[in-house]
């Protein structure tokens, strides 16, 4: 496939351009602090994972700064670690402080000047706000869960971006979905009939962190696949030049 055809570019935000597994780590300092070494890092994201995509599907409409605050509650609950309403508040609000991948920021810089950019994401609309700055660049239209009422996989959610960009004038077929999560992203891609380019982020390392949602049983369709942001910007210019 020639990423070239496509007009548009939408994109999950964390865990494809926001390094949000460091930014997870980072917030739950304070409990994994006192669990002494044992678990492993993936561990830890797996548990946070399984707490958020649980969430997600009983209150859809939970902002999801608070329903961090939520999955925050109920890591201390399973690990038995006393918080206080102070604790899960500042993770809620932590994502603020989750940094971008180093080489998003650029990479969206190259990309504004050949498609336009969207975004898709699981996150409400200020907590975006903290992130976009960190990407530098405008987007040409911004969609959140608390936009939309529901998280992705949510169909409801892809079919909230293919209406707004039918009214940019730009059809399904004009749509690449650039993202990392499999569960979040690529299966219900794959339901759409739309087309998807993995960023994996993850390819060194092993399970799914914290993109594992419920787990996925089948392993998507990737009409394209390539390791970072970077390599995104280097085969659109090789396809380019051809």
């Amino acid at each position: 496939m020639r990423i070239t055809q496509f007009k548009a570019l939408a994109f999950d935000c964390y865990g494809t351009l926001i390094d949000w597994e460091t930014g997870i780590l980072n917030g739950l300092e304070p409990l994994t602090s006192q669990l002494n070494g044992r678990m492993t890092r993936d561990q830890i994201l797996e548990i946070h994972a399984y707490y958020e995509s649980k969430q997600q599907r009983l209150t859809p409409n939970l902002k999801y700064s608070d329903l961090l605050a939520v999955v925050f509650r109920r890591i201390a609950e399973e690990w038995r670690i006393p918080i206080s309403p102070v604790d899960w508040a500042n993770y809620g609000n932590s994502i603020k402080n989750w940094p971008a991948f180093p080489d998003s920021p650029s990479a969206l810089q190259y990309l504004e000047k050949h498609y336009r950019l969207y975004i898709l994401s699981n996150v409400d609309v200020r907590s975006f706000s903290y992130s976009n700055e960190k990407l530098g660049v405008q987007f040409d239209g911004v969609y959140t869960a608390e936009d939309i009422g529901s998280y992705k996989p949510s169909d409801r959610n892809f079919e909230y971006l293919f209406a707004n960009l039918s009214r940019h004038g730009i059809d399904k077929t004009e749509i690449l979905h650039v993202a990392e999560s499999l569960f979040h992203d690529h299966l219900p891609a794959n339901r759409h009939e739309l087309a998807n380019c993995r960023i994996f982020r993850r390819r060194n390392q092993k399970g799914q962190g914290a993109s594992a949602g419920s787990g996925v049983k089948d392993i998507p369709v990737f009409d394209v696949s390539v390791g970072s942001m970077s390599e995104l910007v280097e085969l659109h210019r090789f396809q380019s030049e051809k």
